[in-house]
């Protein structure tokens, strides 16, 4: 399960709107299975399909993270006009097991978030409790 703040939820589908009509992405930080910072990143392929982040600024979020004390929790992007689920590409590309991929989904009238664990090409569900 992945515990995030109220606050931070809100800015998920802050970001993602402010985005549109481009994906968002970026990473949430924490410790333990609690999100306690979100860190927005540049998509640098400007699509609303897919997105990359910039190489520069992730690893300049991911030493700002540990520096802080945090570990990166959680990979997090948006899909403009899809459901809140892995696309076969979000699925070849999540390469790291031990964090989670959080999608955040504008494709219904209300905003959707959906938490999940990708290991080997294979997806589960997570429960994100709202804190």
């Amino acid at each position: 399960m992945l515990r995030i703040p109220q606050e931070i939820i809100d800015d998920l589908f802050n970001h993602a709107q402010t985005g549109l009509p481009e994906e968002v992405c970026g990473y949430l930080a924490g410790t333990g299975r609690e999100v306690i910072r979100q860190f927005r990143l540049t998509n640098i392929d400007h699509s609303n399909e897919h997105f990359s982040f910039d190489p520069a600024e992730q690893f300049q979020v991911v030493r700002e993270a540990r520096k802080a004390g945090l570990e990166i929790l959680a990979n997090y992007h948006s899909h403009p006009e899809t459901p809140a689920r892995p696309s076969q590409e979000d699925i070849r590309l999540a390469f790291d097991p031990n964090i989670s991929y959080v999608i955040v989904s504008l494709a219904a009238e209300l905003p959707d978030v959906k938490s999940f664990r990708i290991k080997n090409g294979e997806v589960e569900k997570e429960e994100i409790q709202v804190i």
